[in-house]
């Protein structure tokens, strides 16, 4: 199985040497069957508007392809499998991955799985994000109510889509969008 720490160590400078933010790395898929390859999922944000657009994306592919290639031909393979790569933006029900997430977000609806239970049995939460509190993270659970648990006791988080999420959300830039290209015909 691959060392998930050190494809973040490898991945990590590339995606900050454009300028963006590194938001989860993570490689699933099964080849047991051998006709299934596993997928490198690399999320990453501009820090100023949360997102990538379609360039974005193409230039932290090939930066990344290339920076494992290169370690490959150093004798250094990362993945042992076959994968495909996949680089995106995080989306509007993006996952919370870092603490300053659930800052960020305070406000709007997430659902929260847990690696051990609060309020006696509760792994399975859902509600409005509160913030964060030094190293603890607050939400406004709709059956337990306000519960509170560390980034390391989340097994996986993400926004709800919400009306309200979408208004909160910045939207890309659109200049240039209602514009139509016409191909000349030589």
């Amino acid at each position: 199985m691959a060392d998930i720490a050190r494809i973040i160590e490898v991945v990590e400078p590339e995606v900050k040497a454009l300028g963006f933010e590194l938001v989860r790395v993570i490689l699933f898929g099964k080849s047991e069957v051998g006709d299934e390859e596993h997928t490198l999922q690399i999320m990453a944000e501009r820090p100023e508007t949360g997102q990538l657009v379609l360039e974005d994306c193409a230039a932290l592919s090939h930066r990344i392809s290339d920076r494992i290639d290169a370690l490959e031909e150093q004798g250094e393979v990362l993945i042992d499998e076959a994968y495909r790569l996949e680089v995106s933006s995080p989306g509007i029900d993006r996952p919370l991955t870092r603490l300053g997430d659930y800052a960020r977000w305070a406000g709007h609806e997430a659902k929260v799985q847990l690696v051990n239970p609060v309020d006696g049995n509760r792994r399975s939460l859902q509600g409005d994000l509160v913030g964060t509190e030094g190293e603890t993270i607050v939400l406004d659970d709709k059956k337990s109510g306000r519960v509170s648990f560390t980034l390391a006791d989340v097994h996986s988080a993400k926004l709800v889509l919400t009306d309200r999420l979408i208004a909160a959300t910045r939207p890309l830039d659109t200049e240039g969008a209602e514009e139509i290209f016409e191909e000349q015909e030589d």
